[in-house]
């Protein structure tokens, strides 16, 4: 299913306002440890690489057409959590199903780690926040579900995947 790349943009661009004086320069929380020659943000991972599933609902993307009540966006994301975690195939489901463009893959950088633009990964805090909440703390092959939040999540449930 093609979606316009203002869905993309906006959903790395909620919430955050943007890249501030702030969070550009934000010193490290003291939380930072080396593991395996990687840095790690608390028990989190430094990056990610997560696929996912946008289940939307009516009125909840600018300028979209989704159908779906904000209900029934609900019982899908679940019952799609539940297929995913049940070992049937991620991708399909994201084919099949996502309110955001096909594969749906996104790579991330956590707090305070410059994301690298070679590999098109972004920083956590360009993303929807529960979208990075969910996706750092999942171990590789997890899957979990920010749920709708009309400030952490306003675009609908995101059923994530993550990959690396």
């Amino acid at each position: 299913m093609q979606k316009p790349i203002f869905i993309i943009l906006a959903i790395m661009l909620a919430l955050t306002g943007g890249c501030t004086k702030e969070n550009a320069s934000r010193p490290k929380s003291g939380t930072e440890k080396k593991h395996a020659g990687k840095t790690m943000i608390g028990s989190e991972p430094e990056r990610i690489e997560v696929q996912h599933i946008l289940i939307s609902f009516q009125g909840a993307i600018p300028g979209d057409s989704v159908a779906r009540t904000m209900e029934e966006a609900n019982r899908l994301a679940y019952e799609l959590l539940k297929r995913a975690r049940a070992g049937e195939n991620f991708g399909a489901l994201v084919k099949e199903y996502s309110d955001d463009q096909f594969p749906g893959i996104y790579r991330m950088s956590n707090a305070g780690i410059e994301p690298d633009l070679t590999k098109q990964e972004y920083a956590r805090d360009k993303m929807v926040k529960a979208f990075g909440d969910v996706g750092f703390s999942l171990g590789v092959g997890e899957i979990g579900i920010a749920a709708y939040d009309s400030t952490a999540s306003k675009y609908g449930w995101h059923v994530i995947k993550r990959l690396k």
